[in-house]
């Protein structure tokens, strides 16, 4: 029996200087059993996703080396970008992959959240992992960005739950999680205008009485407007629904969809709602891809 896995896919605030996002990812590529899948930079953000993934110890190794590199490599008070941020390492969710529960990423996250606390970083716990309901949630706890942790740091029920309770300027908080699947999915309009982004992200949210398990924020990127969500459950809102909703909400507003983007990584069944969806394929499983029946279960080339 192979011991469980568990995918990391950490936040950090650097999207723009290549030289130092590329010794920030190597230092995770050199920890043993470690296996990068995927490094996601947006200059715009000027922020970075990377997807890693291994055994429990390797992870933890990773993320630790990971944290040490954000803390030598970034600088919070000179950092500026569209996404709101609160640490040089953002956000770190751990997710239960083949073998492995949620409760077994909660304890992960909990270790990591200890041996990050240990190195100086305040740590708040969230998701599966939150050691209080109104933290459960990462939008809450990131409200405000850096400016609006430091403003509620003092108050008792934002102590943070590891490390230091007093926030240094230059390297910020750290958001450690444990969570299913999330897909990060934008889409980009035919506009300008950001103001009619933040309209559309406001109508199609969840918060904002819009589609269940998405989170959406609009921002400019690259001279467009960007509607930016988080898929947090593909069974509650898949990929489609949310970009159907979005078109919707663009076109009473006089813009449309002109293209789409994926940060990071997506599970295969994410994209076979899609294909179910746009092809009528109603019976499309893993099974019918054939690359999925040509190799075996351990094979990497198996989708």
């Amino acid at each position: 029996m192979h011991a469980p896995l568990f995918e990391a896919v950490p936040n950090f605030s650097e999207g723009k200087d290549n030289a130092k996002i590329s010794r920030i990812t190597e230092a995770v590529r050199a920890i043993p059993g470690v296996r990068i899948l995927s490094l996601h930079s947006d200059p715009d953000h000027n922020r970075s996703v990377l997807t890693f993934a291994g055994e429990e110890d390797p992870v933890l190794s990773g993320a630790l080396a990971l944290a040490k590199a954000c803390a030598t490599e970034l600088d919070l008070a000179s950092q500026s970008g569209e996404h709101p941020r609160m640490g040089v390492l953002d956000v770190l969710p751990f997710v239960p992959l083949e073998g492995a529960t949620m409760d077994d990423a909660v304890r992960l996250a909990h270790k990591a959240s200890e041996s990050l606390g240990f190195l100086g970083f305040p740590v708040y716990l969230y998701g599966s992992a939150a050691t209080n309901p109104h933290r459960r949630s990462l939008p809450d706890i990131r409200r405000g960005g850096y400016e609006g942790v430091a403003s509620r740091i003092s108050d008792p029920l934002w102590k943070p739950d590891y490390g230091p309770k007093t926030l240094d300027s230059h390297r910020g908080v750290v958001a450690v999680g444990a969570r299913p699947f999330l897909v990060a999915f934008n889409a980009y309009l035919d506009t300008d205008d950001v103001e009619v982004a933040r309209v559309v992200a406001t109508r199609v949210r969840e918060s904002g009485g819009g589609l269940p398990a998405v989170r959406a924020l609009g921002f400019g990127v690259g001279g467009k407007a960007q509607v930016s969500m988080n898929l947090t459950d593909l069974e509650q809102t898949p990929i489609p629904v949310a970009l159907e909703a979005v078109r919707s909400a663009a076109a009473d507003l006089g813009a449309s969809v002109e293209s789409t983007e994926l940060v990071g990584l997506a599970p295969l069944e994410a994209v076979l709602q899609a294909a179910r969806y746009y092809l009528g394929l109603r019976e499309l499983e893993a099974d019918h891809v054939l690359e999925s029946r040509l190799y075996g279960r351990s094979d990497p080339r198996r989708l």
